[in-house]
């Protein structure tokens, strides 16, 4: 990951602090917000590669954020993940509605989100280009082009959507898609998959992704024109 910087929004103090420290202890630069509009004009001066979102603060909530982060060029492509104290799978399931591609629930341990980030680096390899019939899946920059018309998708979306495009015909079970996009050291529910496969379907064309209920999800290619 050669792009650094890490931007914190939190309205408690303690938190940008602590968090602050041990990301800049790990060669990380965090950059700290303590409130939604801050966030937002920072995120544009220094489009970090990693957004840390608190979902309870004054003003502009993290959802609100997330959203209007997912707007900005600068931001389209950054990894979210939401802090939240919130635990309840309705709070996980709206922050994936607004575009956050991971979930932690706070107390945060600096350890253990210093791991997670390694993690994402790990994770961070190269795919090669998949072209279908009127579709192509475009690695470098996370996004579908469709009879020449350029459709952006989240980290997650895509992830999710390569990883079922790459074994076109063979249905993956959610929890499948969840160690193999989410990976093992994540706790996400079952449905995290179902609304990232919505928003996929309401992008690319509902046509492209088959539910068979029971067993799961597979990627469907468009038939060559006869």
């Amino acid at each position: 990951m050669l792009n650094r910087k890490v931007l914190i929004v939190d309205d408690e103090p303690d938190v940008l602090e602590i968090l602050g420290y041990n990301l800049r202890q790990e060669g990380y630069e965090p950059i700290l917000a303590e409130e939604g509009e801050t966030a937002l004009q920072l995120a544009r001066q220094h489009q970090p590669a990693i957004i840390l979102l608190d979902i309870m603060m004054p003003g502009m909530d993290g959802l609100q954020v997330c959203r209007a982060l997912r707007q900005l060029p600068e931001t389209r492509e950054s990894y979210i993940l939401f802090l939240t104290a919130r635990s309840e799978e309705f709070a996980e399931l709206a922050g994936f509605e607004a575009g956050a591609d991971d979930f932690l629930v706070k107390p945060i341990r600096p350890k253990a989100l210093l791991s997670r980030l390694k993690a994402l680096a790990r994770r961070a390899i190269p795919f090669h280009r998949l072209q279908f019939p009127g579709l192509e899946i475009v690695p470098d920059a996370y996004a579908v082009h469709k009879r020449g018309q350029v459709i952006p998708l989240s980290k997650k979306e895509f992830e999710l959507l390569f990883t079922l495009a790459s074994r076109p015909y063979r249905y993956f079970s959610r929890q499948h898609l969840l160690e193999r996009v989410w990976g093992s050291d994540t706790w996400v529910v079952p449905r995290t998959v179902d609304v990232h496969i919505r928003k996929l379907r309401e992008k690319i064309g509902a046509e492209y992704i088959e539910t068979l209920k029971g067993v799961g999800y597979r990627f469907v290619p468009e038939p060559s024109p006869s």
